[in-house]
């Protein structure tokens, strides 16, 4: 009998709640197929949270998150809370609960399946062969330094301070390191060094700590190049390094490679084996309710879920199997569906892909 693992569950805002009920039946099956047992215990978090307890991240779902092996969210915010105080806003949660986790990176795969290259904006030949983990830092940066206001000699002044320190730097890129040791060897570490103080310091880490991975082609490549790349030579980016806010941008740009950023799952992760796992995409209140959202990127997080904190590795590669053989089929979610007219809804895509989950 497989250890049952604790999962704390957070569906969020919008569409999080649909996404994620598919995600849950897709866990559900691993236990029947594979025998591994999960508990799951869901907790308020993000819009609803505020609303209905005064706070974006409650104690009691944070106390629900310390104590499981893993968190899956949904999806959090919405215009709803847009013009909230910054600590009612959605996303203070998120850096909140980031910050209390000790959940420093966030892994975001970006793979094209040759059966959706149509979906994508960019030209077949381009995407050919695109396989690629943005590695973000998650807890430093402008997103952490110091903001206030001012009066200037020209008015009312913002000021956002981007502070990074040689240890919060290192970490991550070790991380990285170490991922592209088990992928194909190539290290893109992304930087603004000719302009930027943080950036030299990021260089001068990355290369003094390079020489512990012999094995791993560097590449150094700055920001601005490296989202022109990103279109140009996607498939030439294996591991992409970056710091918080060109990660925030770069991980987003990466993901409509793949044509849907409905697709696309994530990782938080910190010291250890826990981590956070959610879709790339936002909780899309314009659909919210409609049965339409296409619930692919969360069940692909519950495979990266498995693969990275659990080692699950034979029910994850089911997962990823599965998807791609309801993808092959020619099944689709009205966003990456070409003829519109033919798509399907979020429960019977999730369960498409529950029927196809096998050894």
């Amino acid at each position: 009998m497989a250890d049952v693992k604790k999962i704390a569950v957070i569906a969020g805002d919008g569409i999080g709640p649909e996404v994620v009920a598919e995600a849950i039946k897709v866990m559900k099956k691993t236990e029947d197929v594979f025998g591994y047992r999960f508990e799951f215990e869901h907790g308020l978090f993000g819009g609803i949270a505020i609303d209905e307890k005064g706070t974006p991240l409650p104690e009691d779902t944070l106390a629900i998150c310390k104590k499981s092996d893993a968190v899956l969210l949904g999806a959090v915010g919405g215009p709803k809370w847009d013009n909230n105080p910054k600590e009612l806003r959605p996303e203070t949660g998120l850096l909140g609960i980031r910050k209390a986790l000790g959940l420093f990176s966030n892994i975001r795969p970006a793979n094209v399946f040759d059966c959706l290259k149509e979906a994508s904006t960019l030209k077949p030949e381009v995407l050919e062969g695109t396989d690629l983990i943005v590695v973000r830092e998650l807890t430093g940066g402008i997103y952490f330094g110091e903001k206030f206001r001012r009066e200037g000699a020209n008015g009312e002044e913002a000021v956002d301070t981007c502070v990074y320190n040689v240890t919060e730097v290192e970490r991550i890129v070790r991380q990285a390191f170490e991922i592209a040791r088990t992928r194909r060897k190539k290290l893109a570490s992304v930087d603004k060094a000719n302009v930027l103080e943080t950036s030299r310091l990021w260089r001068e880490t990355v290369n003094r700590i390079a020489p512990d991975y012999p094995d791993v082609e560097l590449e150094h490549v700055l920001v601005d190049n490296c989202a022109m790349q990103l279109l140009r030579r996607p498939s030439s980016f294996d591991v992409i390094v970056t710091e918080n806010m060109f990660g925030d941008i770069l991980s987003d740009e990466a993901a409509m490679l793949t044509g849907s950023i409905g697709m696309l799952s994530s990782a938080s992760l910190g010291e250890g084996a826990f981590g956070l796992y959610e879709p790339v995409h936002g909780s899309a209140p314009d659909i919210a309710g409609q049965g339409i959202a296409n619930p692919i990127a969360t069940i692909l997080s519950v495979a990266l879920m498995y693969r990275l904190t659990f080692g699950y590795h034979d029910a994850a590669e089911a997962i990823e199997r599965a998807v791609k053989e309801v993808l092959d089929a020619g099944h689709r979610t009205g966003d990456i569906a070409v003829d519109k007219s033919k798509a399907i809804g979020t429960t019977a895509m999730g369960e498409l892909i529950v029927g196809a989950i096998r050894k």
